[in-house]
Formats: C-alpha cells, structure tokens, sequence
C-alpha cells in the first residue's frame, strides 16, 4: 500500500503531534510520503523522526495541483490522505485528477477553525467545507468529532474515529517525585495529595474553574495540592485570583514543562477543565501513569474517562461539582488507585499509539476495498419499532447492525425509525422516517436485502394498521427487487381470521425466509399455513456482548448506592398494563418483605422511560422497610446490559430484561402480561413466572425465593446462556444466505 499524506506544514499542537505519531508509526508497515505546502518547524521535526517529507511550496493552487497530480499518478499511490483545509482543497480537485480515493482527517471543527476572522471565514472557510463534502471518508480525531460530522450531514457509513495514541509502555521520569518538587523550589509535605494540569493558559482550557474547585476541596482536604503546568496570557489574571482565594501557597504555576514524565508521575490527581477539546493528549499521558483523572464532559473526553469507572467528570464551569471530586479523591486513596489502574487498563487497549496505528491500517484498507465496489444494488434496509426511546428495541437494533457488519461491513445500511435524527447519531448508521413512504420505496429500489427486524411486528392485538404496515413493507420490498427476510421476531398472536390469511399469503409470496425467536412463534406460524423458510433462533440481543461490570458499579454508585461494599439487588422492570395497578400492593409488599429478609435493595430499571417510570414509582411509593432506587435517567444499551447483569435476582414485566438478565447467568422470575413473554421464558425451560392476572403474594414470593435458590446452581444458568448463544446465531447465519458477494 502507497499513500501520499498532505498537510500545510505549519500545524502545532495536538495536530502536529497527531500526523507526526502516526506516520512515524505507519512507515513500520506501509510506504507513506508526506507532502507540506509550507517549509518551517513541521518540516524539520517529521525530517527528524525519519517521515519521507518533501515541500511543494507556492501560493497558486494550480501549480501545485499540477505538480501533485504528476508526482501521484508517476509514483503510483494508492490512497490519498488529507490534513486541514489547504490540503482538502487539494485532495478534492486530485480526486477527480487522479480517480484516486481520497480521506481527510478532520482534527478540529471546521467551523471553528477561523474564529474572530470574518474574512478568512467567508473566503478559506467556504472553500474548505466545499472540499470537505467532495472528499467521500472522514476521520474524526474522537468519536465526537465523529458524531459533529454525522450532524453536519455527513455519510456515517464513511465515517471514522481515530484517537490520538501514544506509546504505552512504562517510562522510568528523569526525576524522582521529591526531586521533580524540588526542582519547581517546593517544600510540600510527603502526605499532600497532589493534582496536576498540563494545558495553555487561556480561556479555552478554564483554569479559573479549576483554581476555584481546587480552593474549596483544599478548605475539606488541606493535604491537597496543585500544579499547572503552561503558559499563556491568563497567567497574571490566574495568579491574582489563587491570591484572593487564599491559596497561593497551596498552588504552583510550573510555566512550560518539556519533562512531562517527571510531571505525571509526581501527581496524584490528573484534571483538565476545558470548554471545549477534541480529544486531548493530557488524558492519555495521565492515563500512562495510571492517574485518577477529574475532567469537563467535553468533546471526546467521556469516550476515555467514564464517569465513576476510569475517572470523574463535570460540566464545564462547574466549580463545586469539581470541588467535591477533588476532595473525595483527596480522602480516597483506594478510589484514586482502582480509577487510575481502569483508566491504565482502558487506555492501554484502545487508545495505545500501536492501536491508532493499526486502526489506520484498517481505515485504509477499508477504504480501498470500498472505492473498488462497483454495483447498481448494494446496501441493507432494516425496518423495526425503532426510534420509540425503548431500550430494548434499540438494543435489538443495534444487535442486528452487529451481525450485519459482521456478515459483510462494507455494506451500507439504512435503518427506517421514528426518530432519523436520533439514530443517526446513536447507532451511526443512515436513517429515515418510518413513515416516509416515498424514502422507503427509493431506498428499498437501491438496496440488496430488507430486513424486518426484531421485536414482535407481526401481531394485531396493538394495531391491526401496525401488522398492515409491516406487510406492506414486506411485499413492496420483495417487488422492488429486494431479498427479504423476517430477523429474530416474535410472531403473533394474530387473532383475526382476515389477518392471518392476508399475512400467510404475504409471507409465502413475498418473504424469502424468516427466523423466529421462539417455538411458540414457529408454531403459530405454521398454524397459519405460513410455508416459506422458517428457522428456530432466539432474540438478536443475546448476540450483544457482555459490558464491564465496572459501568454497572459507577451507575449505582451515582444512585446512592455502594456495588463495591458487597450490597446485593433485586432488579425490578414494571409497565403499565390492564389490570397492572390491581396488583401494586401486593408487588410492593413482597418485594418489601423478600428484600429486608435477604437483605437486597430494590433497583427499579425502567427501559421505557415515559410508561415504565410511572409503574415504577406506584411500587415504589409503597415501600415503607426498605429504599427502592429508580434508574430513572436514559440509559445507553451497554449500560442497562451492565445493570441487568449485576443483579442478584430480576422480577420482569418486560421481555428484553428477561433476555438480557438470562444472558448474563441471572435467577429471574417473570410476570406474563404478553404471550411474548411466556414464549420466551417456555424456550429458555423457564418455569419460574405467573401471570399478570394470576399473580398473588404466594406465588410471587415462592418463585422470588426459588430465583435465589438457584443463584448458585452455575450449571443450570449456563446451559441457559448456552441454548440461546447457539439458536441465535441462526439469525446471521441465514442472513449471509441472502448477501451475495460484492
């Protein structure tokens, strides 16, 4: 592989660092060259690190595109790689020049990019967001960035992150901690606690916040200390203010620091308080010497530090959110090392210099295969309750993006949801709405494969117009030159004798093959004369993987709980239904009574917020011995997987608790409102449930306390997780039937 990389020449900072890294890193594997339109430092550092670099120097853009375009198609590159505006503008005239594919590495907003300078906006900024949207592949230096894009209307299927790496290997610093104080003329006790900042000391970064976070935990914990590291034009504003707040002695401005080892490793707190950042070399450094990190929720700063898992976060400005962290940090020392050694953890496996270079590799190699697809048809139409804000539904949607990508990830795919916007962003997939019925027909005429997928979509007990719709959908499709397929649903109950001959006919004529998620559904379909190709499989989010129970810990330690103190939980996942709040005294009184004998506490894990938070609460207010919590903020789906998973025991209404507690080896007891749930609980050899109508305070209690029995029968919970590992890969594997090769 060849690729040409081009870039202006005077970048500093993150950026400069960014392309240096990584070309020093990428010549160990492929042939890159590097272009500069301007000679200076940049030159002369990536001369130095021995990245091939030449300067094609001139201010008339058609020169040099001349010039560019004879020395790419003479030295035959394969791939050519952009950094900033200049050399957008050139990539985007070289690609039609050269017919060669074209990426950019977007390393900051561009709209940002020319601040306070209306000219250069109007002029240099236009040309750049021309070039940017003639260019196909993006690379976001975050996965914020990432998500800046898809909100700016880019191809989230040409989209890519690619964090800033460093070299995680141990450093042994040129200096000792009490050395390293010394050299700055400190004299501060061996017991201080000591937070650091490495940053420019302007607005943008918000020292000030920090100072005055830094003042009142220092009032609570008068072993604290800190060290900023930098220079810029706040530094006497800066100094002024330590002095008003009485702890310019208790605050060291180190200006320019070059050892930055020595730095990190005499801190024990690492804190960055921007307005705004990208993804910034501070965390990772920090990270290196496994420092416990306090930082702002900006940019692509959440992506390494999780709150309560690899450090603490804060809105910006928020100085007294900072000061509490600080001083819980400050009187924590075991908190301070599990934070910095996850943070270590974390950093070392996803964001490692080897790691950022290899994920270019990848990016390249993408790019490539996809610039040599050449059909008229290509891509996946997924249709599915989706875009309603109900967790289990979007995690069966992003279960069956997985599989798809699996099966091919050079496919695009397009999902149709209530809310386009939204899943863009959540899943990064192309998206549009529902209803939107001529989108539908364009698209399903473009793509490959339509898939009706998850959930139980093909049912009249709801909506009959529902079951109309997903049929219509179906049959449209398949004339419109589609493979369609039925993925992991649940089917029925139909009760109409109209409805099941109309869709027994619309499946046999028009479906190609389907998967059904239990045998209840198989059989009901069979009953219904359905004769296309069925096959038994189970929901597509057991194909979801297992998130670190740490995501479950730092969520229940923000609701007021302590996961790491040993405390055990019922898990309870409510909806309103018929009939439901005939039964919310004896839920609330067994729940109450079961929880205070073994000593559990009640978590109520609503997964649709707007009709399940207010079930929850009828319950919950009638708790008098024991303090039910309600998880009552949205909840991404690796963090309610996380929380399922650390249950001890889940009481469910709802199916995909059900699902998700049974594939993380949890005793469950469920209460039948739907045949979807006593579907799934039969398949699984579940006998541990009632019905809503059926439910009492005996036969609650007896399956609550048979579910804790079985907590430690390993065997029986496996051979649960087992069976349905092994019947859902039939969803993908029926799947690659229908994608023929590009």
């Amino acid at each position: 592989m060849k690729v040409i990389h081009l870039i202006s020449g005077g970048d500093t900072g993150g950026a400069k660092t960014h392309v240096h890294s990584l070309l020093q890193g990428l010549i160990q594997h492929i042939t890159a060259h590097m272009i500069c339109f301007t000679d200076g430092p940049f030159v002369e550092e990536a001369r130095a690190l021995g990245i091939p670099t030449e300067v094609i120097a001139g201010g008339n853009p058609l020169t040099t595109h001349r010039a560019l375009t004879q020395r790419i198609t003479q030295e035959g590159y394969d791939l050519i790689h952009c950094h900033g505006a200049r050399a957008n503008l050139a990539g985007a005239l070289l690609r039609r020049s050269t017919g060669l594919p074209v990426i950019t590495t977007v390393h900051s907003d561009p709209k940002l990019d020319y601040m306070g300078r209306p000219l250069a906006n109007l002029t240099l900024g236009t040309l750049n967001n021309w070039a940017l949207h003639q260019i196909p592949y993006h690379i976001g230096v975050s996965d914020a960035m990432v998500d800046l894009l898809i909100t700016r209307g880019f191809d989230p299927h040409r989209l890519f992150a690619l964090y800033n790496g460093i070299d995680f290997r141990p450093r042994t610093p040129k200096l000792t901690r009490s050395a390293y104080l010394a050299s700055l003329g400190l004299d501060w006790p061996e017991e201080a606690v000591i937070v650091g900042i490495a940053a420019r000391l302007n607005p943008v970064k918000d020292i000030a916040t920090l100072i005055r976070g830094f003042a009142a935990a220092h009032a609570q914990q008068p072993q604290l200390r800190l060290i900023i590291a930098g220079e810029g034009e706040e530094q006497e504003m800066l100094v002024q203010l330590a002095q008003q707040l009485g702890v310019a002695q208790e605050i060291c401005f180190a200006g320019w620091v070059s050892d930055t080892d020595s730095f990190y490793h005499a801190l024990d707190i690492n804190a960055l308080t921007s307005l705004s950042e990208t993804f910034p070399y501070a965390l990772t450094e920090g990270a290196r010497c496994a420092l416990p990190t306090v930082a702002t929720r900006v940019g692509g700063v959440p992506y390494l530090i999780e709150h309560g898992v690899t450090g603490l976060l804060l809105e910006p400005k928020d100085d007294k959110a900072l000061a509490q962290h600080l001083a819980r940090l400050a009187g924590d020392p075991q908190l301070r090392r599990q934070l910095g050694e996850q943070l270590l953890e974390k950093g070392r496996t996803q964001f490692s210099l080897e790691r950022t270079i290899q994920r270019q590799l990848e990016i390249y190699q993408t790019v490539l295969r996809r610039a040599h697809l050449h059909s008229t048809r290509s891509g996946v139409l997924v249709c599915g309750a989706y875009g309603k804000d109900n967790a289990g539904d979007e995690a069966i949607l992003q279960a069956i993006l997985t599989e798809v990508r699996t099966a091919d990830p050079d496919r695009p795919i397009w999902v149709m949801t209530r809310k386009p916007k939204q899943t863009r962003l959540l899943h990064r997939v192309n998206a549009l709405y529902t209803f939107h019925l001529p989108a539908f027909l364009r698209r399903a005429a473009q793509c490959e494969v339509y898939l009706n997928g998850g959930g139980s979509l093909l049912q009249d007990v709801t909506s009959r117009r529902s079951l109309w719709f997903y049929l219509f959908t179906l049959s449209a499709a398949k004339r419109l030159g589609c493979k369609v397929m039925v993925y992991g649903c649940g089917m029925g109950p139909i009760r109409s004798a109209r409805n099941r001959k109309r869709t027994a006919r619309v499946l046999n004529r028009w479906v190609d093959c389907m998967t059904l998620r239990d045998q209840t559904s198989v059989d009901q379909a069979h009953d219904m004369g359905v004769t296309c190709p069925i096959t038994l499989s189970a929901d597509p989010t057991v194909s979801l993987p297992a998130p670190s129970p740490a995501i479950a810990a730092a969520l229940l330690e923000q609701a007021g709980l302590h996961p790491l103190q040993g405390e055990r939980y019922l898990g309870i996942s409510l909806r309103p239904w018929p009939g439901f709040e005939d039964k919310v005294s004896i839920l609330a009184s067994v729940v109450e009574a079961f929880c205070v004998e073994h000593q559990l506490i009640p978590v109520f894990l609503p997964t649709e917020g707007r009709l399940d938070i207010p079930a929850s609460q009828l319950v919950a207010q009638q708790l008098r011995r024991t303090r039910g919590v309600l998880m009552a903020q949205p909840l991404s789906t690796p963090q309610i997987l996380a929380l399922f998973g650390r249950m001890d025991v889940v009481l469910s209404m709802r199916l995909h608790p059900l699902v998700f507690s049974a594939c993380s080896g949890v005793p469950l007891v469920g209460i039948v409102y739907d045949p979807k749930v006593k579907a799934f609980l039969d398949s699984i050899q579940q006998d541990l449930y009632t019905t809503l109508d059926a439910l009492t305070a005996q036969n609650l209690r007896r399956h609550l306390d048979t579910a804790l029995a079985r907590s430690q029968d390993h065997a029986y919970l496996s051979e649960q997780t087992r069976r349905l590992t092994e019947l859902e890969a039939h969803n993908l594997s029926v799947l690659k039937t229908l994608l023929p090769p590009l």
